[in-house]
């Protein structure tokens, strides 16, 4: 069928449902403008302007990923690649008949369609079309994936297919599935059908999911990891899980940044797989985080961010829904990012780490085998108020930084890091940007301005002739000082008021860094 009239010719085209198995008869929307899909989604009822200009959605009772109702379709082709210990498989026929359900359940229904790319580099870009039943999960789309020049739409073809159904609940006993909801991708049909949440984090990781299988096959090293470059073209990573610091740290006005969540290691160098950015927006301010504050405008998605019923002010201190509020932008709303999303080697890695116990320093040089077993680790720890049921600091152990998003075994993402940081003599620093002076409820966070001392520091080369010294506990080698950071700052020990404390607890990390690493040996 074509488009309504008043579709915009230049920024759309013809989209037939029927190519995807669905007998439709209603209105299908194809690649609206920003403005265009603000207007919908709040004629909708989705979502509400803002005082800013963004839009804010709220995703109901799912805020975050559901990593337990993610599944991938056990098909011949793939079986012997995936690993099965860490991703769940789904029957070929299972997965056939929630397809067809969804698809049913999509007919008739007012769509939205948003054709683009994951991948900045030509030579290994994936064209993706992602069908949606709401607007603004369009924008969101819009905003995380690349946007093709009108040339590109018109002739665009869509290699993979995300059908994405929020308001269709899976019916476990019917559908093989864990909940209502349900996110599963089938390599052999290169299509995602995600149903049962509003999250719309889960459309971007699905995608990098399947970026995560296909790029190794093409010798590049896919990374969960933000990325910047510097005046003198000096790209620095920054691996982490949420809440480590990714966006925060890599968007510095002294840089540009490339992108902060998802990258691809080839021989030519790094480049962005998204087009956007998806930001935390608890307690941003514009002293702390002032780019991404100035980024929140026209043609953003805030999710779950309170808003103001009177002023249309959206509250950033308030976690009246969840801890976890986001918001999605395009990342030129970045003043004097990297437009091509691509970058050469990298100079510098650094391995984010939220430590809430408080016992890891500031900033660590490590050896590349120390490099390889902390990237297996994938160490942050969980603090209270995150998440339902934690009452007191966890550690949380995610291999590679990225372990719900990897459809292969984890040594072979490892062995890729290897081979690159060797290749290319990158040194390796980890980063605690958790807590000092004790334990979460005891110490305080770790001063922002301390951390982007560091990383200034390592950046510029201020830390060369440095001595440095071993951490006595985690064997780290420890600057002995830094500019802009007090030196009792740099030695985790010396900032505890009870030391035989700091010493146990220590201790109990350190056995626990080992116990994962045994995993993989």
């Amino acid at each position: 069928m074509s488009l309504p009239s008043d579709a915009s010719p230049d920024h759309t085209r013809a989209f037939d449902p029927a190519a995807l198995g669905i007998a439709h008869s209603g209105r299908v929307w194809a690649n609206l403008s920003p403005a265009a899909l603000t207007e919908h989604a709040v004629r909708r009822g989705e979502a509400q302007l803002t005082d800013l200009g963004a839009v804010a959605a709220l995703t109901g009772k799912r805020t975050g990923r559901s990593p337990k109702d993610k599944f991938t379709v056990r098909e011949a082709g793939i079986a012997d690649l995936i690993d099965w210990t860490a991703n769940q498989p789904m029957p070929p026929e299972t997965f056939g008949r929630l397809r067809d359900l969804v698809r049913a359940y999509l007919q008739n229904r007012e769509l939205y369609v948003f054709d683009g790319f994951v991948g900045a580099d030509p030579r290994h870009r994936l064209a993706v079309r992602v069908v949606t039943e709401k607007a603004w999960h369009s924008l969101f789309a819009r905003c995380l994936f690349l946007r093709p020049t009108a040339d590109q739409l018109r002739d665009f073809v869509p290699e993979w297919t995300v059908l994405h159904a929020c308001d269709f609940h899976a019916d476990p006993a019917r559908d093989g599935t864990k909940s209502e909801t349900c996110v599963a991708i089938s390599f052999e049909q290169k299509t995602v059908v995600a149903c049962g949440t509003h999250y719309a984090g889960e459309i971007k990781k699905s995608a990098f999911t399947v970026m995560n299988f296909l790029l190794p096959q093409q010798g590049v090293f896919p990374m969960h990891c933000s990325a910047n470059i510097g005046h003198a073209g000096d790209v620095a990573l920054f691996f982490g899980l949420s809440g480590t610091g990714k966006t925060t740290l890599s968007s510095d006005p002294e840089r540009r940044l490339i992108g902060d969540d998802e990258h691809g290691w080839s021989d030519g160098g790094v480049f962005n797989i998204e087009g956007g950015c998806y930001a935390k927006t608890i307690k941003l301010s514009p002293a702390g985080e002032p780019q991404i504050w100035n980024a929140l405008r026209f043609g953003c998605v805030l999710e779950n961010v309170p808003v103001d019923p009177h002023t249309r002010a959206p509250d950033f201190d308030s976690k009246k829904y969840t801890e976890n509020t986001r918001a999605a932008y395009p990342v030129d709303f970045i003043p004097d990012c990297e437009l091509s999303g691509l970058g050469g080697h990298p100079a510098n890695v650094f391995f984010l780490t939220c430590d809430a116990f408080g016992v890891l320093p500031p900033l660590a040089r490590l050896t590349p085998e120390q490099a390889v077993e902390y990237f297996l680790c994938g160490y942050t720890a969980k603090v209270p108020g995150t998440e339902v049921g934690v009452t007191e600091p966890a550690p949380e152990f995610s291999t590679c930084f990225a372990r719900p998003f990897l459809p292969l075994p984890p040594k072979r993402y490892a062995l890729m890091l290897k081979e690159k940081l060797t290749r290319h003599g990158v040194p390796v620093w980890l980063v605690n940007t958790g807590w000092t002076g004790g334990p979460y409820g005891v110490g305080r966070r770790m001063s922002l301005a301390h951390t982007r001392a560091l990383l200034r520091a390592a950046l510029n080369g201020q830390l060369q002739d440095v001595p440095f010294e071993p951490d006595p506990v985690f064997g780290l080698a420890v600057p002995t000082t830094c500019p802009g950071v007090p030196d009792g700052v740099l030695r985790p020990r010396d900032a505890w008021a009870d030391k035989s404390a700091y010493d146990v607890r220590a201790k109990e990390l350190a056995e626990r860094f080992k116990s994962e690493f045994r995993k993989y040996v």
